[in-house]
């Protein structure tokens, strides 16, 4: 039996129906489960049955002889959210107690982390564990995912000696992941699902004026990863269960905001007509202008295929998803 939770979201539906294609059909799928659009990324998924996130630790205690595996991918994921208690339960200690029980019963665990640890990259984007406890991560959110993955190293190093460990676990720092069955996520969807929605509307798309002196309008450059390559890494990650640790989950090529609108336009057939518009105010100072996933790590693991260029996975976006609304 796998678990997946937040599989009703986005990155955790499209890993429920990857592991269907892959032929594994024994899937319980975790959530609150609340929301009729964000459950419509669930129907045709083949699973076994769902279970309410605020029941999920209990259940997994009773049922924990039948599991196999655990994809931790469930978070609030909202940057524009600065309550620290709401992070603090659904983030960090909601983690914690899903690892606890985890390393109690001996069973594997993948984990979604951020590159949001990585916060202004002052110190870089190398995944190296002794980095780890010097990020400081520009919002709760992405404090709360750097206080669980200090956390994960900490308990790592004191069980060592006095109890036994998860048998395999790996932390993902996702960087920017897009893809289909975000249409739940408002404003934290993709600026590719915006710039999509946008020139379908207007013929034209609005991208974030630079507020940094070192970057031009629309030069602001993060990177982008579809989300197959993150489906494609869990299914790996499942396979292999040799090299636990916490491992930078992006392209490894930084990309422009240009470059994107750029691929959508073209996915569209359309001509490029581009708006620059400020930053919004409570977001501005916390805004990342470069994000680059050092990967080396992850393919020095093992996991050495490539990842889908920003121009084929926009295309494959467009075409295979957005233009008629489907779902992966």
């Amino acid at each position: 039996m796998i678990i997946v939770t937040g599989a009703a979201g986005f990155i955790g539906s499209c890993l429920v129906s990857r592991l269907n294609r892959e032929g594994f059909k024994d899937i319980v799928v975790v959530d609150d489960f609340s929301r009729d659009e964000k459950n419509k990324n669930l129907e045709g998924k083949i699973y076994k049955t769902e279970v309410h996130r605020d029941m999920f630790p209990g259940w997994l205690r009773e049922n924990q002889r039948l599991v196999q595996f655990v994809f931790h991918i469930g978070a609030r994921t909202d940057t524009t959210e600065f309550d620290k208690t709401i992070f603090d339960r659904l983030n960090l200690n909601f983690s914690k107690n899903v690892w606890n029980i985890c390393a109690e019963y001996g069973i594997p665990l993948v984990y979604a982390s951020s590159a949001a640890t990585y916060g202004g990259g002052e110190f870089g984007y190398d995944d190296s564990h002794e980095l780890i406890g010097k990020l400081k991560p520009l919002n709760p959110y992405g404090e709360s995912k750097n206080d669980f993955d200090k956390w994960v190293l900490e308990n790592c190093k004191f069980k060592i000696q006095n109890s036994k460990l998860i048998p395999f676990w790996t932390g993902l720092k996702f960087f920017n992941v897009y893809g289909p069955n975000e249409y739940h996520k408002g404003r934290m969807a993709s600026v590719v699902f915006h710039a999509f929605n946008q020139i379908k509307e207007t013929g034209k798309v609005k991208l974030f004026r630079s507020h940094n002196p070192k970057y031009k309008d629309g030069e602001q450059l993060r990177d982008f990863i579809y989300v197959n390559d993150v489906t494609d890494v869990c299914l790996w990650l499942l396979r292999d269960r040799k090299h636990s640790g916490i491992y930078n989950l992006g392209s490894g090529k930084a990309r422009t905001f240009l470059d994107l609108a750029h691929s959508v336009f073209s996915a569209m057939g359309k001509k490029p007509q581009i708006e620059f518009i400020d930053t919004p105010a409570d977001i501005r100072d916390k805004y990342q202008y470069f994000t680059e996933a050092k990967m080396e790590k992850l393919k020095s693991a093992g996991h050495t295929n490539n990842f889908t260029s920003l121009e084929d996975g926009i295309r494959d976006y467009i075409t295979f998803y957005l233009k008629e609304k489907k779902y992966s």
